[in-house]
């Protein structure tokens, strides 16, 4: 089948399922699978399409967590039978920061911190970057999730409301959200999965405001700040615009940190002629320069997920025509109510 004989057959399935069936992509996917979806987003652009959606079949070309998450909110606060469904072309597209923390890893590290510091009002924050299981983990004890574009938002409320955070999964999401918010970097503590209770004595855990989990995205944070110095000697006139997912040390470089809605809003403010180094996922990147030829647009150094290229167009045909059982994305009942609880906390704050 060709190219075009492909896109023919999705907008023929498409039309013949009409508003039964909604088609999300994330920004990272290929321009190539974002041209054949019914809306383009970000993590929580994409959660609240998936809320507010009555549609019958929804199929998400992203990753698993993205599924699982468009589950959680498509069945509701209670989960069970609604006749929706989530699908995802890609069943084996993951995400490895999601893979660093799991449940019940967290849960005894919850143990821990509560035992460390019991007069402390402790509330989990974890990123949307999570599995299922560390959702429920989160909303059962009064947690909320957060994505980059609002983790500021997030961990704010809960700071400024007296309590101490325990973050997971992505340890420089934390620290550079900590710093937006102004705090010294003695008020986050890491702690170190591999390690006896973390790594952390109980003096440091009442020291801290800030617990974060050591794991991080692959992609992101492969970044070093001899990227920087090395993009800078190539482009001296050029601007970096870098993800937060990105180190410390490298996004202390930058003229400007922000998700991946906050880069697309900066490139689209950006006089003509301007020069803009991005620091996040090369398909995007590449979207960005296509879409935007006033500009000259470099990647910082270019960085591709591979799971994020699992999804083809000949996927999504597959799903779209088969609806192969493999591809059903079904979060068990038992952990919607505690999962959607510490997603809806999200969507309530913004």
């Amino acid at each position: 089948m060709t190219e075009s004989e492909c896109r023919a057959a999705i907008a023929a399935e498409r039309e013949a399922w009409g508003e039964r069936l909604l088609i999300l992509g994330h920004h990272y996917q290929d321009s190539a699978v974002t041209a054949l979806c019914d809306a383009v987003g970000d993590s929580l652009e994409l959660s609240r399409l998936a809320a507010a959606s009555r549609a019958e079949r929804i199929v998400f070309c992203g990753v698993r967590f993205m599924a699982e998450t468009a589950d959680i909110l498509a069945r509701g606060p209670e989960g069970g039978e609604n006749g929706r469904s989530v699908w995802l072309p890609a069943p084996k597209a993951g995400c490895p920061m999601a893979d660093m923390a799991g449940a019940e890893a967290l849960e005894a590290a919850w143990a821990r911190l509560t035992e460390a510091d019991p007069k402390a009002a402790w509330a989990p924050v974890v990123y949307v970057n999570s599995t299922a299981e560390v959702k429920a983990f989160c909303g059962a004890h009064g947690g909320a999730a957060c994505t980059s574009g609002n983790a500021r938002r997030v961990l704010g409320r809960f700071l400024g409301e007296g309590r101490k955070v325990f973050f997971a999964p992505d340890q420089h999401l934390c620290a550079n959200t900590a710093r937006q918010l102004g705090l010294p970097a003695e008020a986050v503590a890491l702690w170190r999965r591999a390690l006896p209770d973390g790594g952390l004595v109980p003096q440091r855990i009442r020291a801290a405001r800030l617990v974060a989990w050591d794991g991080c995205c692959p992609i992101h944070a492969g970044y070093t700040p001899g990227d920087v110095v090395a993009a800078r000697a190539a482009h001296p006139d050029a601007a970096l615009l870098i993800h937060p997912e990105a180190p410390t040390g490298v996004t202390a470089l930058a003229e400007e940190m922000g998700s991946t809605k906050a880069i697309i809003e900066a490139v689209s403010r950006a006089e003509p002629g301007a020069r803009l180094l991005i620091g996040t996922e090369d398909h995007l990147v590449r979207r960005l320069a296509a879409d935007h030829p006033e500009l000259a647009i470099r990647p910082l150094r270019p960085i591709v997920c591979q799971d994020m290229g699992r999804t083809t167009p000949e996927a999504l045909l597959r799903v779209l025509r088969e609806w192969p059982e493999e591809t059903l994305v079904r979060v068990p009942d038992a952990l919607i109510p505690p999962a959607h609880a510490c997603v809806r906390r999200m969507l309530a704050l913004g």
